[in-house]
């Protein structure tokens, strides 16, 4: 007499533990390129009550005193960054939407408008003021 085996080899793949560690990679990786290193300088940002949410862009420009400009993570001076601005091609000026300026509250207002002029004459145009909500 002979047995029928009971247990069938199953041959189907369960892919529902692949499609979850693929999910919790799609997550990390949103999550971990939203981040953005600007240089580690500490400013005071002034407040605004009618401050709204920017989306960050790869083009930060920090201003600490007129000898000290950041592009991102570059060092220049008021006059070195309008020559730095310049060397950014026009594909990348494509690419980057707009450029965040952030500025420490005793900046002067015209320095930030020197640099504001600076950064329109190299042909940005969408550049927003970065502040803290009170």
């Amino acid at each position: 007499m002979r047995f029928r085996r009971r247990l069938v080899a199953e041959t189907n793949l369960n892919l529902i533990p692949l499609i979850d560690v693929v999910f919790q990679l799609i997550v990390f990786f949103m999550v971990a390129t939203t981040f953005i290193i600007t240089p580690g300088i500490s400013l005071v940002l002034p407040t605004a009550d009618t401050s709204e949410p920017v989306a960050m862009t790869r083009l930060v420009v920090t201003v600490v005193s007129r000898e000290e400009i950041y592009f991102n993570k570059e060092r220049h001076d008021i006059q070195s960054l309008g020559l730095r601005l310049f060397e950014v091609t026009e594909q990348e000026r494509a690419e980057i939407k707009t450029v965040v300026l952030e500025g420490d509250r005793s900046v002067p207002y015209s320095l930030l408008v020197e640099v504001l002029d600076a950064l329109r004459l190299s042909g940005f145009r969408g550049i927003n003021l970065r502040t803290r909500e009170p």
